[in-house]
């Protein structure tokens, strides 16, 4: 037996490419997307400290996997739907409420790592 299976490997790749295909679909996760591109971005030209770009990069991945997650949950809970059980609603926004949490946490830590920088860009002009 290989300890190593590269076609399997390969195989779990293009079932991630896919999931994330089908996770592009949704509004919200273009919106992060998008959001964490533009954070990408300030950090290469304002080259960042090794410890803030770890910083923020850790955030943009817990808002995009939450988000995910959101989207898991959403799809699961459709299928069940409200008349299952009346939990199904409470479910769904508590997964948003989460996302929305790790958003706002993103943010404040986006600030407060880049307000220094952006200070300083606008005293010199």
């Amino acid at each position: 037996m290989a300890i190593f299976n590269f076609k399997k490997f390969v195989r779990s790749f293009s079932y991630a490419i896919r999931g994330f295909k089908s996770v592009l679909r949704e509004q919200n996760f273009r919106v992060h997307t998008i959001s964490a591109l533009s954070v990408i971005v300030i950090i290469i030209l304002l080259r960042l400290e090794t410890w803030e770009t770890v910083a923020l990069l850790m955030m943009i991945t817990l808002v995009l996997v939450l988000e995910i997650i959101n989207s898991i949950f959403e799809r699961i809970v459709d299928i069940l739907e409200p008349r299952v059980h009346p939990y199904a609603k409470t479910i769904k926004d508590m997964m948003a409420s989460a996302v929305l949490i790790a958003s706002l946490g993103a943010f404040l830590v986006g600030f407060l790592i880049l307000w220094p920088y952006f200070k300083n860009i606008m005293y010199h002009f």
